[in-house]
C-alpha cells in the first residue's frame, strides 16, 4: 500500500523540492497553498501526513491543525508542521494543538523524508492479538484496536500520544527518563527536544481528565505512570 502525503505550503520552491523527495521515497504526494484547499483536500483525499506551513495566507496553520483535530474525519491524520520560527512558543502551541512532529526551516528534504516515515510506523503500531487490552486504574487501553477509554467512555489520542501512553502504562512503577521516551515514542528522531515530551504529557493529562494524574513528574529525570487512587496530587 503507497501511503499518501499532502503538503501544505504557500512557497512554491518548498512545495516542489519537498514534494520531489517524498515521491522518490515512494509516497503519493499531492498539495495545496492554503488552508482551505489543504482542509478540502484532507476531507476527500484522506492522506496519511499531512506536511503543514505553519505561515499561510489567510488561515494560519495552526487554524488548519485545529480544524483537523476538531473533525471526525481528520482527526486522527498524522501531522508535521513546517515552521521558519524557532522560539519554543511557537513551538509548544503546535504541539500542544496536537501535532506530531515539527520541523524548522530550512530543513533537509531526507531528515522530513525520516521523520514520514518514523511517524507512519507510529500510526501503523504493530498488531497484537484481538482483544488485548491493557487496564490500568479507569483506564483502558485496546490495543488491537488503538483505542483508550477512560471509565468506559472512549477518549480521541493522536498517534504520539496513544504511543505515549501505552508506553508509560506498559512500563508503569518505573522512571522514565525524557530521553528514554524519545527514543521508543519519537524514535530518537534528530532536534527533537525533551521539551516535547512534556507538551504531549501535558496534553495526554488534559485529556485523561482526573486519571491524569496517575502520570507522575519525577523532579530531574521524567515520569512514571502509578496505580495511585485519584485525587492524590502530581509531583
Amino acid at each position: 500500500m503507497t501511503h499518501r502525503i499532502l503538503v501544505v505550503d504557500d512557497e512554491p520552491d518548498i512545495t516542489a523540492l519537498v514534494a520531489y523527495h517524498l515521491a522518490k521515497a515512494g509516497y503519493r504526494v499531492s498539495t495545496a497553498a492554503n488552508g482551505t484547499d489543504a482542509l478540502k483536500s484532507a476531507r476527500e483525499e484522506r492522506p496519511d501526513i499531512v506536511i503543514l506551513d505553519v505561515m499561510l495566507p489567510g488561515a494560519s496553520g495552526y487554524d488548519v491543525l485545529a480544524e483537523l483535530r476538531r473533525r471526525e474525519e481528520t482527526r486522527d491524520v498524522g501531522v508535521i508542521l513546517l515552521t521558519a520560527r524557532r522560539e519554543e512558543p511557537d513551538r509548544i502551541r503546535g504541539l500542544s494543538l496536537g501535532a506530531d512532529d515539527y520541523l524548522t526551516k530550512p530543513f533537509s528534504p531526507a531528515e522530513l523524508a525520516l521523520r514520514v516515515n518514523a511517524l507512519l510506523r507510529r500510526l501503523a503500531a504493530p498488531a497484537v492479538a484481538q482483544g488485548s487490552t491493557l487496564a490500568a486504574g479507569p483506564i483502558s487501553i485496546d490495543r488491537s484496536a488503538h483505542r483508550v477509554s477512560v471509565d468506559g467512555q472512549e477518549i480521541e489520542l493522536t498517534a504520539t500520544e496513544y504511543k505515549l501512553l501505552l508506553t508509560l502504562v506498559e512500563r508503569r512503577g518505573r522512571v522514565q527518563t525524557r530521553p528514554q521516551l524519545l527514543e521508543t515514542v519519537w524514535e530518537a528522531q534528530p532536534d527533537i527536544q525533551t521539551r516535547t515530551v512534556d507538551m504531549h504529557v501535558q496534553r495526554l493529562r488534559t485529556k485523561l481528565g482526573e486519571s491524569g494524574e496517575l502520570i507522575e513528574t519525577v523532579r530531574g529525570f521524567g515520569y512514571r505512570f502509578r496505580n495511585a487512587e485519584r485525587g492524590k496530587t502530581r509531583a
